[in-house]
């Protein structure tokens, strides 16, 4: 039925025509700033009067736009909303359920750049970071839409006389997809418009800190003419609307991706059975990680070097995946670590939204850049500081420059607390047996990379270095959409591998159906 898929090409910005489009999609957005966006339930645009202001990050006094938060009471709406559409939605074949996705994925193409200037302003992200992310938005729309007709036709059994076998899946209800800041468009659209694309109806919560970026999205849901109340949008805080949603006895699944707290607490949340509940509620979680290179010796330091800044400071350090230690083996330590500073301080830092093309921008917003400076400070503690970010000057955005802290003990906090910003811990391996148990002695298990050309140290990283996106001789950031699934086990999620063949089954219910005749 449609074409095989394939991941959306980037751009190179140092080309004139990508260049110049950027700028020019930058330009029209910053001239649509400061309107005002409203939860949708049901197709229908709902006033609550509690409104927040999300701003740039990298110019605070800029608003980017306003957005009314839902209540309870919306929420309530909101599912109750789900419910109806999943009446009618649930039986909707799935071939229609995927050209919705096709022409929404359409649509954002066109608007590639647009919507990847919307996510310089509101999220800080450099010019290629914010493309990067539309660019996987896409991935997800084109790859879901073909695994949904493949994964939802019945499949074969063996033969037996005088019956017909077979196993179908059904959608499970309602439920509801709680992002990130960090991505707010990839993750937010993958992860609303999986669970829909095989039937189920969808709350979209977006993340506080950047709610116009997603209902942007619920625009285009809207112009591809999805059905009303398959995906409602309902912006709020977390510990209103989030909780009441997450315990709701009408809620079949919660998808998250955020903190190892919330995440956590969200697992317990689903798990607790609620009065009038009458089926296990569902939690795919992604809850963040404490991830490790090593660098094995032997091997290309300058190669090495340039996958491990790329990894650690790439969107300020706040991604999940992001390298935030460096373990390197004894013998090549104190080259690759000047190697790693030198290109460190190459980057550089400024508001991506400038015609510069900065390397890095501001973090996300206070709580974030606070957070991160009591690190540094821990970090002083803990280790040899060989570049401080604190210094940078935050009159006008929450800019943090990298920092790198070396001779950092295993079991330092910078070592196995998730920070999620640009600090990267640096640890001395005497051996890779030392490296691996490094690397492996930690809460979290999402990505990790190794540098080596030692076959042996490649084949054992593959059973025993234990992450769920493993990466060998490249940076350990940049999963594409069923190139590299993605998630993570132990503390860092379900290992529920976004992106890839299995995904859609988490919305799913396998039926098994035998008629004799």
């Amino acid at each position: 039925m449609f074409t095989t898929f394939q991941n959306e090409p980037y751009v190179n910005f140092s080309e004139p025509e990508p260049r110049a489009k950027m700028l020019a999609a930058l330009q029209q957005v910053e001239n649509e700033l400061g309107k005002t966006y409203l939860p949708v339930i049901g197709g229908k645009r709902i006033e609550t009067g509690q409104i927040a202001t999300s701003v740039n990050p990298a110019n605070r006094t800029q608003v980017v736009g306003y957005v009314h938060e839902a209540t309870e009471s919306l929420a309530e709406s909101a599912v109750q909303s789900g419910k109806e559409a999943f009446r009618s939605w649930s039986r909707v074949p799935v071939e229609v359920r995927a050209r919705y996705l096709v022409k929404v994925a359409a649509l954002l193409r066109r608007r590639i750049y647009e919507f990847s200037a919307w996510l310089v302003l509101e999220s800080s992200k450099s010019w290629l970071e914010a493309y990067a992310d539309t660019a996987e938005a896409i991935d997800f729309l084109e790859f879901y839409a073909r695994e949904a007709v493949r994964v939802c036709r019945p499949h074969p059994t063996t033969p037996f006389t005088g019956e017909e076998n077979e196993v179908m899946y059904l959608p499970i209800g309602v439920g509801v997809s709680i992002s990130p800041w960090n991505f707010p468009l990839a993750i937010a659209a993958g992860m609303a418009v999986s669970a829909a694309v095989v039937g189920n109806t969808v709350i979209m919560k977006p993340a506080e800190q950047t709610p116009i970026v997603a209902a942007k999205f619920m625009e285009l849901l809207e112009e591809a003419s999805l059905p009303a109340g398959v995906i409602n949008f309902l912006p709020g805080r977390g510990e209103i609307v989030g909780e009441y949603l997450t315990g709701h006895p009408e809620i079949a699944f919660v998808s998250f991706t955020g903190s190892r707290d919330v995440g956590l607490h969200i697992h317990q949340r689903a798990a607790t059975h609620q009065k009038g509940q009458r089926g296990l509620k569902r939690a795919i979680l992604e809850m963040g990680g404490k991830d490790a290179t090593i660098v094995d010796e032997g091997v290309d330091l300058d190669v090495a070097a340039e996958g491990v800044v790329a990894g650690a400071f790439g969107f300020q350090g706040q991604k999940c995946s992001a390298c935030s230690r460096l373990i390197a083996h004894t013998d090549i330590y104190d080259a690759l670590l000047e190697k790693v500073v030198e290109r460190t301080k190459r980057l550089t830092l400024g508001n991506p939204a400038s015609p510069n093309n900065v390397n890095m921008g501001a973090v996300i917003d206070e709580e974030a850049y606070q957070k991160i400076r009591a690190y540094i400070e821990i970090g002083r503690q803990e280790g040899r500081v060989m570049l401080d970010g604190s210094g940078a000057d935050a009159s006008e955005g929450w800019f943090l420059a990298p920092s790198i802290i070396a001779d950092v003990d295993a079991k330092a906090r910078i070592a196995q607390e998730e920070i999620f910003g640009p600090v990267l811990a640096v640890i001395r391996a005497e051996n890779f047996d030392h490296a691996l148990e490094i690397a492996n002695d930690t809460d979290y298990g999402l990505t990790g990379a190794l540098y080596s050309n030692n076959r042996e140290h490649l084949e054992r990283a593959r059973h025993e270095f234990m992450v769920g996106n493993l990466y060998l001789n490249r940076k350990c950031t940049g999963a594409l959409v069923d190139v590299q699934p993605f998630g993570g086990f132990k503390m860092s999620g379900t290992d529920s591998k976004a992106g890839g063949r299995d995904y859609l089954h988490h919305f799913l219910l396998g039926k098994s159906v035998s008629e004799r005749w």
